[in-house]
């Protein structure tokens, strides 16, 4: 009698074991795909942004150490190694973008310009979807990290090397508030 209720005890830790691995496991491939998809958005903006650097480079012909930030912001991102390196290089890429966007306002021919009108529709409609992504994965990672954290979890995850996420945060540049002058 003592031998089944071992078994039975044995059985019901192997198949704990078993599911909370397979749970953490599914948790870390959602955290994967959630930052594949943000790598998708972020291919689409390094593709869109040498066309706008083009076709507003005539115009601008006096903003060419903005046009050259933008592009250098770009190849740092495309060119980053680690995910951590991304993540800052893509904040840095965003702010320089955000300047371009701001400066470009003071060229009327360029509002007028409909390639350069619909390059950046395309590249505004990109940063909505890179936001939404970031969103996404932060609270995927955040679901991830909890549950390799939380007890009994955490014993498999030790046991089985699970390692944290970090997450995608904004950088310092980027957390202040844009100066919008509206005299004329």
């Amino acid at each position: 009698m003592a031998l089944w209720i071992i078994l039975g005890i044995v059985a019901i830790l192997v198949i704990w074991i078993i599911a909370t691995y397979n749970k953490l496991v599914r948790e870390r491939k959602k955290v994967q795909n959630s930052w594949s998809q943000i790598d998708v958005q972020l291919k689409r903006r390094s593709d869109l942004i040498p066309n706008l650097v083009n076709s507003v480079r005539g115009y601008m012909k006096h903003e060419s150490g903005t046009l050259e930030k933008v592009m250098e912001a770009r190849n740092k991102a495309v060119n980053a190694g680690s995910s951590n390196q991304r993540m800052e290089a893509e904040g840095e890429l965003s702010g320089v973008l955000g300047r371009l966007f701001a400066v470009m306002e003071n060229y009327p021919d360029l509002k007028a310009n409909q390639n350069v009108m619909s390059l950046q529709n395309e590249l505004t409609q990109t940063e909505d979807k890179i936001a939404y992504s970031r969103q996404f994965y932060n609270d995927i990672t955040m679901k991830y990290n909890t549950a390799i954290e939380v007890f009994p979890g955490n014993i498999i995850a030790r046991l089985f090397s699970f390692k944290a996420f970090e997450f995608f945060q904004i950088p310092e540049s980027e957390k202040n508030a844009p100066t919008v002058n509206l005299e004329m």
